[in-house]
């Protein structure tokens, strides 16, 4: 019986795909983060490596290659900027000082940065008030402007910063604008070619460069930075876009957070930059990262994380600071689909009597992520576990408060993707004034939500719930 030679070619063809998918199941094995992630990756490579193989080259790694050999091959230029700020105390010289309750330790561990005083901090509450703030200080730099985005809007306001941008290059100011291919998909080539040739050097951050990130879509630089002559920085949860000035077209107001540091602190998101510009561009630009002078008297930390990190830094940042937290966590995020270990210390901080607030949005802007949350909120059915659904348009806020001792404002979201995927940006303040002002602004937020509780997923009708569960299976790329 003579077989065809297009069957003999597809059964070539297949065993070619299965072969491969062993290989990818193997590699599956050795570089995702989780046993449980290794399990189903390796099954289904191996079960279904039609359908998997490409999923996996997109989706699968957690693991960004490249970024920290990019910093090696950059390592005599990257350490001289480092070090030209070694006005910076060792982590271990503040670790101890006053407040030694506090989990500062850990923090500064994971940031290779200690707690720095000597700040001046401003709560900004919603857009128009950031983005005065940002345009304000552009306004008046003298030296240069760095700024990093994930979304860049075409738009009434994306148009103001980038004509600004355009203007303070024409009186000779350094300008540098980082963004993020991926959140910028949409935005037509003509803005940034408009900025290059009026002088502003633009660059996209470049996700899929490097050894393995070629095909993958799941990494995101998530940072969002405002560095103005190397003294003040913005740091929060806002994108430049029309709707985070409250007008979007899809919800009745945008609820989000900013904040403004100038003082010491302004290093850590100085070093940050320049660790991506380089990564970005090849280039580690000429920038003095000696310490800004004193201007206030608050102490600030900021943690840059990612996927380039050893450690999971930003998971572990948030399993601090609940475990830290004697009388009361408050923590307000978009997105709320955690793992396991902040899971259980969101439980064990109940079982402790803790106050534990967790604010959500009662919109959803991603569907699949918003309907992953209800399968993860119902771990959380414990006496002192309250949850809150924001009504008053989105809540886009990521910010939490440690009982009346730090408060944090930054990029990052309760989820996998900022855990394990994104580059982000979070500023820890340990100030009790600054904790009364983020408590006020919590409680103003409660006022606008409806109390719900974990247990909205069980007032899901069958098919609902079985959609959730399926979502849920989604959550280490939501």
């Amino acid at each position: 019986m003579n077989i065809p030679y297009w069957l003999m070619g597809l059964s070539v063809l297949y065993t070619l795909i299965e072969f491969a998918g062993v290989v990818t199941a193997v590699a599956a094995v050795r570089d995702t983060r989780t046993p449980q992630g290794s399990i189903a990756w390796a099954i289904a490579l191996v079960t279904f490596p039609l359908m998997t193989l490409p999923l996996y080259w997109i989706f699968g790694r957690n693991k960004f290659h490249g970024y920290v050999e990019a910093m090696r091959e950059g390592e005599s230029r990257i350490n001289e900027l480092v070090a030209s700020a070694r006005e910076v105390p060792p982590v271990k010289a503040l670790s101890e000082r006053r407040n030694p309750g506090a989990p500062r330790c850990a923090f500064e561990t994971l940031a290779e940065l200690p707690y720095l005083d000597g700040n001046d901090v401003e709560l900004l509450i919603d857009g128009p008030a950031t983005f005065e703030a940002i345009l304000n200080g552009i306004k008046e730099a003298t030296s240069y402007v760095h700024i990093q985005f994930f979304i860049v809007k075409n738009d009434s306001l994306g148009n103001k910063v980038r004509n600004l941008l355009i203007a303070k290059a024409q009186q000779g100011i350094q300008i540098r604008f980082l963004y993020d291919e991926v959140g910028c998909h949409a935005m037509p080539e003509s803005y940034w070619e408009t900025m290059r040739e009026a002088g502003v050097e633009v660059h996209p951050f470049k996700t899929t460069k490097g050894r393995g990130n070629r095909f993958q879509l799941n990494f995101r630089n998530h940072r969002k930075i405002v560095i103005v002559d190397g003294h003040t920085v913005f740091v929060g949860g806002h994108n430049i876009g029309d709707e985070y000035l409250g007008k979007s077209k899809r919800f009745e107001a945008w609820r989000d957070t900013h904040l403004r540091i100038s003082g010491p602190a302004a290093i850590g998101p100085r070093i940050s930059f320049a660790k991506d510009w380089y990564w970005a561009s090849g280039i580690v630009h000429d920038l003095d990262l000696t310490m800004p002078p004193p201007t206030g008297d608050t102490d600030v930390l900021t943690l840059s994380s990612g996927p380039v990190d050893d450690l999971e830094s930003c998971s572990l940042m948030f399993i601090r600071a609940i475990n830290a937290a004697e009388k009361r966590f408050w923590i307000s995020s978009p997105y709320y689909v955690p793992d396991s270990p902040v899971t259980k210390a969101l439980q064990l901080a109940a079982m402790r009597g803790v106050d534990v607030r967790i604010m959500l949005p009662q919109k959803a802007d991603h569907l699949l992520v918003y309907l992953a949350g209800f399968a993860c909120l119902k771990d959380l059915d414990l006496p002192g576990i309250r949850i809150y659904r924001y009504t008053h348009g989105f809540l886009h806020q990521k910010a939490f408060l440690v009982d009346d001792q730090i408060a944090a404002i930054g990029t990052a979201n309760l989820d996998n993707r900022s855990f394990r995927l994104n580059f982000e940006m979070t500023a820890l303040v340990e100030d009790k004034r600054f904790c009364s002002e983020v408590e006020a602004m919590f409680r103003a937020d409660f006022a606008r939500c409806e109390e719900t509780g974990p247990n909205e997923y069980h007032q899901k009708g069958i098919i609902t719930q079985t959609v959730i569960k399926f979502t849920r299976l989604l959550s280490p790329i939501l």
